[in-house]
């Protein structure tokens, strides 16, 4: 059943105070649950997965996701970490922080390399969002970000609403509405290690299939170049299953540029849209959802100044995410999907993480 566990030490007025809102929302941690054994807790500080418990081959449970233990070091403060966080306004690099909209151009914060990252420092996933409904297998939330917040145009109201099903998928489904012209791409900022063993057990020894035959090619900024590649040829062609740390470290421009894998892909539009799989526990990650792209990140920034759960001190490629998003820089590539949302419409977006083993 869903229960709530309030976190003790987070200054909810100081977090309040930095997101520049006007009401207060008590900081709970909510544990939802099937009847196969598989939990998922998950606080509305930040909209965030702390921790997915989920069955390997042998029926033993495994948190395949990181975080932390106590809520005070997800504050940007302590740490400025993405870990399991619903990405919002805008998730992804937009160019120098700037947006055109009908003719209006907006300098956003500039918070990664010139450009706005994750809807700059003060992004979403460090604000509580309001509990609106939980259930015994469902968490539903909202945030309300005014006109002008981080600069963006539009005051938008966005609920995220996290189900877990009797076959052990984790479906997250996004909703938007604005006043104002405006952009928005939201995602979950989980990261896998799917072996529960962070500590000890590196991404690259996992299998990655990306249903994807093109990405967007970055320069060293990570800024995507507007490119349209395909993988073809190149260390991004997961289109058969694949060792991820076959190719990670290639003598590649793209590589060199991501230090790694830190691109988006351009989906196929077959689902699943990516398969992870792990052969240590069998366990076995199914990724589909209605958008455009899957950016990739195989923790390659991780380096083990983070102390996460357990005390563990998470390593080099100990976890990878996979964002389904639009792509980045959209609002400037007017040839890409678009992401601009206007009065009277409804912003949605849809993502599943099946869990299953092999």
């Amino acid at each position: 059943m869903t229960t709530m566990k309030k976190y003790q030490t987070l200054a909810v007025a100081a977090v309040m105070l930095a997101a520049g809102c006007s009401q207060k929302e008590e900081i709970g941690l909510y544990t939802i649950s099937n009847g196969n054994g598989m939990e998922v807790s998950i606080t509305n500080y930040g909209g965030r997965i702390v921790s997915l418990m989920v069955p390997d081959r042998e029926g033993n449970l495994k948190d395949v996701v990181l975080g932390f233990d106590d809520l005070e070091d997800y504050r940007p403060e302590n740490n400025q970490t993405d870990f399991g966080a619903s990405i919002g306004r805008y998730a992804n690099r937009i160019n120098q922080g700037l947006i055109t909209i009908d003719g209006v151009t907006y300098q956003l914060p500039q918070n990664n390399f010139g450009h706005c990252l994750h809807g700059g420092p003060d992004g979403w996933q460090y604000r509580p969002y309001k509990v609106v409904e939980a259930t015994e297998n469902s968490l539903k939330l909202q945030i309300v970000s005014p006109d002008g917040d981080a600069n963006f145009p539009g005051t938008v109201t966005a609920t995220v609403t996290f189900t877990l099903t009797e076959d052990n998928a984790l479906d997250i489904d996004y909703e938007a509405v604005t006043d104002k012209a405006t952009v928005i791409n939201m995602t979950n900022h989980a990261y896998f290690n799917l072996s529960g063993d962070p500590a000890h057990h590196s991404i690259t020894e996992d299998i990655l299939q990306i249903n994807a035959s093109a990405y967007t090619p970055v320069d060293s900024t990570f800024m995507t170049t507007g490119e349209i590649a395909p993988v073809e040829g190149t260390p991004f062609d997961f289109r058969e299953p694949k060792l991820i740390g076959l190719e990670i470290d290639a003598d590649n421009e793209q590589i060199r540029n991501g230090h790694g894998y830190d691109h988006n892909w351009v989906l196929d539009g077959t689902e699943p849209a990516a398969t992870l799989y792990c052969p240590e526990t069998g366990i076995c990650l199914e990724v589909s959802t209605d958008e455009p792209g899957i950016q990739v990140y195989c923790g390659n920034f991780l380096d083990g100044t983070v102390i996460g759960k357990g005390g563990i001190a998470y390593p080099h490629r100990s976890a990878i995410c996979l964002e389904t998003q639009h792509y980045p820089d959209s609002p400037n590539k007017p040839e890409w999907p678009s992401v601009i949302l206007r009065p009277g419409e409804t912003y949605h977006s849809h993502c599943t993480f099946s869990f299953s083993v092999r």
